[in-house]
């Protein structure tokens, strides 16, 4: 499997972690077929936003009436691990579905793609995803 985002989106995101550093930012994957076509930044609302990220509930259950009602599909979530690594935590692996959306971390320089299962190979949640990021 390929994930496919722009440039583009890929340094916008980049930038909002620099930013936010120490804190975690979080967001959704907007797209089709495996292609992030836009990203909607969210407010970290985790109690600890420098060890994890709550995306906003509101915003999260408005994305997915959004998407019900023929709106861009949610592809995926990105989140940044601050001066970390790129791979989900086991506190990812713990709040993940098993529901084959992306997770995207990303530390303000470095970004990782990884597909949430049931049984992946990482911490038994996640599969590594192939990411593509081409010019725009």
């Amino acid at each position: 499997m390929k994930l496919i985002i722009s440039s583009k989106l890929m340094m916008e995101m980049q930038a909002m972690a620099r930013s936010a550093s120490p804190e975690e930012i979080c967001g959704l994957l907007l797209g089709r077929n495996n292609r992030v076509d836009s990203i909607r930044a969210a407010k970290n609302v985790a109690v600890d936003r420098q060890r994890h990220f709550e995306i906003d509930p509101a915003m999260l259950i408005t994305a997915e009436r959004d998407m019900r009602n023929g709106g861009m599909p949610i592809v995926g979530y990105y989140h940044s691990h601050p001066g970390n690594k790129v791979e989900p935590s086991p506190t990812d692996a713990v709040s993940a579905a098993p529901d084959g959306r992306i997770w995207l971390i990303i530390n303000g320089t470095d970004a990782a793609a990884w597909q949430a299962t049931e049984s992946g190979r990482l911490l038994d949640r996640f599969n590594p995803v192939e990411l593509e990021c081409p010019l725009d």
